[in-house]
């Protein structure tokens, strides 16, 4: 994939989607945090009915840290893997107690320490919590449009960053995961991609594979 290639494609999306940005509500790096992981395996949509919820109960790391295990359990219920998701937070509340005074930290090297966060979770945390850029969240939509548009051809999510990261500018890599994220919604779909509606079909690799 060449630069001039890349340059058009994210001006093709960012004049398709000008209000792309992340779909989660949250109104702190403590409250992104939850909601992330929270995620993962689960729609936007459904976490943000939960939270809702959640984050009038539980206000500040003290309140996630002392929480009852089964009593969380069944309030994140419908987000699926609750039981792990339960543990990860209240131990990664526990943590910040304890080693970072109480505060989300806010470098991906700490936030990596926390239970429940790697590099997708950090870098949605970093950007979003604290407006820092280190790299670029890879979800299912970015891995699946970066293998079909021939960004990468690496599966493993980090791999997939770190071929993103030589492709693009610095300055795209916050805002990138939101614009494939709205681009595979809407068009680019894991089973059946409307390529015939596609906006960058001219540039895709993987075009001929669905429709000659």
């Amino acid at each position: 994939m060449c630069k001039k290639n890349i340059d058009k494609i994210l001006k093709l999306l960012r004049k398709e989607y000008t209000h792309a940005k992340i779909a989660l509500h949250f109104s702190n790096p403590l409250e992104i945090l939850v909601s992330t992981i929270l995620s993962a395996q689960c729609t936007d949509k459904r976490v943000n009915i939960v939270t809702k919820t959640l984050f009038k109960k539980y206000r500040n790391v003290q309140d996630y840290a002392k929480a009852d295990r089964k009593t969380f359990e069944n309030e994140i219920r419908s987000t699926g893997f609750y039981r792990n998701k339960a543990k990860n937070i209240i131990n990664a509340a526990r943590k910040i107690i304890k080693d970072f005074g109480g505060t989300v930290p806010d470098t991906m090297d700490k936030l990596m320490q926390l239970p429940g966060v790697a590099r997708k979770t950090a870098n949605i945390v970093l950007f979003n919590g604290f407006g820092k850029v280190e790299g670029i969240a890879v979800d299912t939509h970015v891995g699946r449009l970066s293998q079909r548009l021939g960004f990468s051809k690496n599966k493993d999510p980090v791999k997939i960053e770190q071929d993103l990261m030589k492709l693009l500018p610095r300055k795209e890599w916050g805002n990138f995961n939101y614009l494939l994220i709205e681009h595979g919604r809407k068009i680019c779909d894991a089973r059946k991609p409307r390529c015939l509606e596609c906006i960058l079909r001219k540039f895709c690799s993987s075009r001929k594979t669905f429709y000659a």
